[in-house]
């Protein structure tokens, strides 16, 4: 195929994925972090197998029976040293400590159920929690753990077409956060087509862009006739790219030329499925963003910003003249790796459904059972949801919220497009937010969820008047609810990109 086109309707992205940064290459230590429980479980069947009590195994290694409590639980992540020490203690080596195979079957049941009462399906069910210990009865366990897999598999069986973009979307987030959102294999790219063109600094002009696409021998051509289903269309057979003369405010043609650019340099080829598109997107957005706000001279600025206590997202949308969901993004790549400072992005529609989202902060955002953010209804105390109510719609609106798992601060404007009003917020934890401008703001709110008394349940007095007596006809989120469009690129008519090409390249 010898085109790429850039679809108007999916805005997520790749396959040939870049290399990780070498923060996220694996060690036997950060594995172990990854599944506290695992590590909890094997910790308590070598000390029940050496004949140890808590306090014994806390004097050999120098900590309260209650540390160690937390650490079987999977509730507390304990250090190298510590684990070094269990090591030794246990007489087992780091390799059968941290393996991830469970040391028995009632421990592998154990762990299972553990996760599942943590993760986002039990705590849909509004269920109370089942204490896992020794006490309890194996066949119980056997139970619970039957029943999880059953619902799991009667959902998957109910889920409709849209489930694979949501499995989809889940994967590449997971992958995004294992790498803080930072992928210096873009970064580099990116930078070398800069030096290309010699821009040093500032914001990225439109000539500019232009000449990075003269740079790698592609001439532009502007048209009123590009098919509807697509930003641009790349010729790769005569070396063009086609771009509408439309101008719509939320596409930044700088932007869209810049993708379509990036899927010749980082050497997309058809994508075989929705995953591998989705993931090409991804990245073609980041390099996108990488050219447009450069990590040199943008981190330069983040860092004279932090040491003022003045970190703001509309500074940077200001400094590098691009949009705020441009900026706010951009934050996430850069923030963790070179500021140290965790955070989360949001953009939520005015309905209180999530349209994107990111975090590695730790906050507990809406999923279904498969982990999927996207298409859930965030909690209406959250600043996401507050900031639509916001008169001064001009400055942005900043809140404190004590969530289930902490405080965080977050950061908020709303912004119009075709489809509805959206709000974008950036939030980070409360011990970051002495870097940000607005920290001082009064606006504060408490959210319960996931638990329903929280938001979703109607308060008592207007369930006693209403409840049975109203039918409202829901508006379908239809870019939730619609299946997957067929093809390669999903929602792009190959037949009308094709006869465009054919009456633009004179074949």
């Amino acid at each position: 195929m010898h085109f790429f086109a850039y679809s108007q309707e999916m805005q997520t992205p790749s396959w040939n994925r870049p290399a990780k940064p070498a923060a996220a290459a694996a060690d036997p230590a950060a594995d172990a972090e990854l599944d506290l429980i695992a590590l909890g479980r094997r910790v308590r069947h070598l000390r029940k197998a050496k004949g140890l009590t808590l306090d014994a195994l806390g004097g050999l290694v120098g900590t309260a029976p209650s540390q160690l409590s937390l650490i079987e639980n999977g509730k507390r992540e304990p250090k190298l040293g510590m684990l070094r020490q269990l090591s030794a203690a246990l007489g087992a080596g780091m390799d059968e400590l941290l393996g991830a195979e469970p040391p028995s079957r009632r421990a592998a049941l154990e762990i299972e159920l553990e996760r599942a009462q943590r993760g986002p399906l039990y705590a849909s069910l509004g269920l109370p929690r089942v204490r896992v210990s020794s006490r309890l009865p194996m066949d119980v366990l056997e139970s619970l753990v039957g029943l999880q897999h059953e619902l799991e598999r009667r959902l998957e069986e109910q889920a409709a077409t849209p489930e694979e973009a949501r499995r989809a979307n889940t994967e590449i987030r997971e992958e995004m956060r294992a790498c803080n959102n930072y992928y210096p294999d873009l970064e580099r790219r990116a930078q070398e087509l800069l030096d290309a063109v010699g821009h040093k600094s500032g914001p990225l002009s439109h000539h500019v862009a232009a000449d990075i696409a003269d740079h790698l021998g592609f001439s532009l051509r502007f048209v009123g006739d590009l098919p509807h289903s697509t930003r641009s269309v790349t010729d790769l057979k005569n070396r063009r790219i086609y771009l509408t003369q439309a101008k719509r405010e939320e596409h930044d043609a700088r932007s869209v030329l810049l993708q379509a650019i990036g899927h010749y340099v980082l050497d997309h080829r058809t994508p075989a499925d929705y995953s591998e598109f989705l993931r090409q997107r991804v990245y073609t957005n980041y390099f996108a963003a990488a050219l447009l706000i450069p990590e040199r001279s943008s981190v330069a600025f983040l860092n004279e910003a932090k040491k003022e206590k003045e970190l703001a997202i509309e500074d940077l949308r200001d400094a590098f003249a691009v949009s705020y969901e441009s900026a706010a993004h951009r934050f996430t790549n850069l923030a963790t790796e070179h500021l140290g400072i965790t955070t989360h992005f949001q953009k939520v529609h005015e309905s209180g459904i999530i349209h994107k989202a990111y975090e590695n902060d730790g906050v507990n955002f809406p999923a279904d059972h498969t982990g999927a953010i996207e298409g859930q209804l965030v909690c209406r105390y959250w600043t996401s949801r507050e900031v639509f109510d916001v008169e001064d719609k001009f400055r942005a609106y900043n809140q404190y919220t004590d969530t289930a798992v902490g405080t965080y601060w977050c950061t908020a404007r709303t912004e119009r497009h075709s489809s509805g009003t959206y709000s974008l917020s950036i939030g980070v934890p409360f011990q970051h937010v002495k870097w940000f401008r607005g920290r001082d703001t009064t606006e504060r709110s408490k959210s319960r969820c996931p638990d329903e008394a929280c938001c979703r349940r109607p308060p008592a007095d207007l369930a006693r008047q209403w409840a049975g007596q109203a039918w409202p006809a829901a508006r379908a989120n239809t870019h939730l609810l619609a299946a997957l469009p067929p093809g390669a690129f999903p929602g792009v008519d190959e037949t009308e990109v094709y006869r465009f090409l054919r009456a633009h390249s004179g074949d």
